[in-house]
Formats: C-alpha cells, sequence, structure tokens
C-alpha cells in the first residue's frame, strides 16, 4: 500500500531503499510482505544512471547523498538495493550514516552458497559493470565457492522494454547462457542484478533447455531476508497491520510510475521529484 503519511503512524520500522533506478523495486517488492507494519521509503535516482558508466569516485558521491537523504527522512536501516553500488560504495555509505546498511551482494552469495551444497561453482549473471567490480567473485570465495561471472548488458534494457517473456529475450538468454556453460558447470545460478528477478521463470527454462539443472537464486529475496535477520525478525508481516511505501525519483516521475508499477507488481500511487543535485 503507497501511503506518505504512515510514515507518521507506522507501527514497524521506517526503512530506506535506495537504486540508481527502478530495479531495487524487487527487493522493496520482497521486502513488503515479511516486515509487520515497515514503511519503505524508495528512491530511485534516476536522474543519474547508469551508475554502472561512472567511476568509483562518483557512483560513491551519488550513492551517499541517496543514503544521507534517507537517513534525513528517518530512515531506520539502509538497503542499497544496487548491485553497482553495493560492489563500489557500501563503506562510503556505512562511513557516511549512522544507521545500519545492508547490501545485495553478501545476501546473494550467502544464499548461492547454500544453494550450491557440496558442490562449489556457482554462475554469477551480473551487468558489466558488477562483474568488472569482481565483487560476487570476492564474496562467494571468502565462502569456499568457485565463480564464473558472466556480464549480460542487453538484458537490462529487455527487461525494462517489457520484452520479458520475447523470443528475442529468450534468444539473447540462450547466447549468454550456452557461453557461460561452456565455461563451468554450476550447481547454482545467481542473479547478480536487482532486474533479473522480472525474468528468473525464463531464465530457468533457457537453463533446462540446455540441460542445466542448476538452483536459480534471486539476490533480491535473498536481501530481504537478510533485513529481517538484521531486525532480529522470523516472521512474515500480517494482514492487518500491512506494510507501507512512498517513492521519490531524481528525474521521469511519470515513468517511475508506470514502469516502477511492474517491478513492484503494484501499482505505485505517485511519486514525489527529487532533487540531489549533480
Amino acid at each position: 500500500m503507497s501511503n506518505p503519511e504512515a510514515s507518521r503512524t507506522s507501527r514497524g520500522p521506517v526503512i530506506g531503499v535506495f537504486d540508481s533506478g527502478f530495479g531495487g523495486l524487487t527487493v522493496l517488492r520482497e521486502l513488503l510482505p515479511l516486515i509487520p507494519g515497515a514503511h519503505y521509503i524508495y528512491l530511485g535516482d534516476t536522474a543519474r544512471l547508469p551508475y554502472g558508466a561512472k567511476s568509483r569516485e562518483t557512483i560513491a558521491r551519488y550513492a551517499v547523498s541517496s543514503a544521507q537523504f534517507l537517513e534525513q527522512q528517518g530512515a531506520e536501516l539502509l538497503v542499497i538495493a544496487c548491485n553497482t553500488a553495493t560492489a563500489l560504495a557500501l563503506q562510503d555509505v556505512r562511513l557516511a550514516v549512522t544507521l545500519p546498511v545492508v547490501g545485495v551482494i553478501e545476501p546473494g552469495a550467502s544464499a548461492v552458497a547454500h544453494a550450491a551444497g557440496s558442490a562449489k561453482d556457482v554462475l554469477v549473471l551480473a551487468t558489466s559493470a558488477t562483474v568488472q567490480s569482481h565483487a560476487y567473485h570476492d564474496a562467494c570465495l571468502a565462502l569456499g565457492l568457485r565463480t564464473t561471472e558472466i556480464a549480460c548488458p542487453l538484458l537490462v534494457p529487455l527487461v525494462e522494454e517489457g520484452w520479458g517473456d520475447h523470443h528475442v529475450t529468450k534468444e539473447v538468454l540462450r547466447i549468454y547462457l550456452k557461453d557461460a556453460l561452456a565455461q563451468c558447470t554450476p550447481s547454482a545460478v545467481l542473479l547478480g542484478c536487482t532486474h533479473y528477478p522480472l525474468i528468473k521463470h525464463v531464465i530457468t527454462s533457457v537453463l533446462r533447455e540446455l540441460a542445466s539443472d542448476a538452483a536459480v537464486i534471486d539476490s533480491a529475496h535473498a536481501t530481504a531476508h537478510a533485513v529481517t535477520a538484521q531486525l532480529g525478525l522470523n516472521r512474515r508481516g500480517h494482514a492487518d497491520v500491512p506494510a507501507t511505501f512512498e517513492c521519490f525519483a531524481t528525474d521521469s516521475t511519470d515513468k517511475f510510475q508506470r514502469l516502477g508499477s511492474s517491478f513492484l507488481d503494484q501499482e505505485i500511487d505517485s511519486v514525489t521529484l527529487l532533487d540531489l543535485g549533480g
């Protein structure tokens, strides 16, 4: 339920969530059923996307400004729902705010390690910037996993175009996955981009076509459950205490409202325009 006034009356925690754009809404979608009475403040820094094309210093500056805004709005916990910002600016954000910060990479690595079991080979599908950071490789290596990282730069625009089930998307995935499976035989595949949960079913289908039975792990789902662990919660929310949310965007609020509703899988009633500077 979108309700900007709920942060004043919420019986649960106030949680800030930010991303460079829309993808982090898949993390919010996973969070909404989990925490009774929580109020979420979501910020999409759409004026300055894509983060992946920027330097580490610029990404850190952008991430810190988003984090500080959410802290000023009363957030008690912060979720960096962006792989690039988590990979390149997590420590900068933690130093810049006084509240707990959860990123998407460590939860995703932990979830894929659990899914892999005694097998140690995992495949990470991510954007070029995330792959180049090797953040997932390092997080998985710390858990004893052998990791193959594959950049899939065409998937984000296809998802944002609404072509999740289009034959073009399936063919692009066949090319990416056929190349990846020639390099490794993974027991688990980690979706290392918050756009990818919207095509998880297609990724799973193409893997099966290619004779892979690897489990497909959604880092957005893993991150949401890491947040509940951070808050000491282990149960789902109750229907009589629904979570609420409000959304801010730094550009194109109409587009954010329209496209974001498909990512969140529910209507976004309104989006507030925010200027965070350059």
